[in-house]
């Protein structure tokens, strides 16, 4: 499943998803993002309003190719073909993933947060397979496995395992990196 598919089986449209507004407004002007199969770009156009320097990744030669700003980068590239990963000296405030799910992209993903940057991870989970696609266990989470990718090198502000009104099963993760060093797992308020 691409990110596309996934965008439109949980937001539908170009509206951003409520968990990754509600824990990225702490990012604005000066701030760095870096969203992680983009599509369509609806994300990186709600980090722009922001004031963000944003960019963008993602296989699909169309992705976000409407966005025009400065502050925009756009890289196509297909992480999952087993090429280096992109952004190997790189960190940045705010590293989004919603509806993309690749293993072993997972440790490459927390490393990419900066000191004082957060996660903002959002996609299906085991038990959506009983409302559609994805079924596939591949692009399913299971159960506290985005708890597990984070471990002990960032600390989880919020995290949900819910099925939404759609419905939809999704696992979401808001988590922050403290320090250079590890952070621990004691959720803030």
């Amino acid at each position: 499943m691409n990110s596309e598919d996934g965008a439109r089986a949980m937001h539908p449209g170009t509206a951003p998803s409520p968990w990754i507004v509600r824990y990225g407004r702490a990012f604005g002007r000066g701030h760095t993002a870096l969203d992680i199969a983009c599509g369509s770009g609806r994300h990186v156009r709600h980090f722009l309003a922001q004031g963000c320097h944003v960019t963008g990744v993602d296989r699909g030669p169309d992705a976000a190719a409407g966005i025009r700003c400065g502050r925009f980068e756009r890289m196509v590239q297909d992480l999952e073909d087993g090429s280096p990963w992109p952004f190997p000296k790189r960190t940045f405030d705010a590293v989004i993933v919603t509806n993309y799910l690749h293993r072993p992209l997972f440790p490459h993903i927390v490393a990419a947060v900066a000191v004082g940057g957060r996660l903002l991870y959002e996609t299906f989970a085991v038990g959506n397979e009983r409302f559609g696609r994805p079924s596939d266990p591949r692009f399913l989470l299971r159960r506290g496995e985005l708890l597990a990718a984070v471990g002990d090198s960032l600390r989880v502000l919020a995290y949900e395992d819910v099925v939404t009104p759609r419905p939809a099963r999704v696992q979401r993760i808001a988590a922050v990196r403290d320090t250079a060093g590890s952070a621990g797992r004691a959720a803030a308020p």
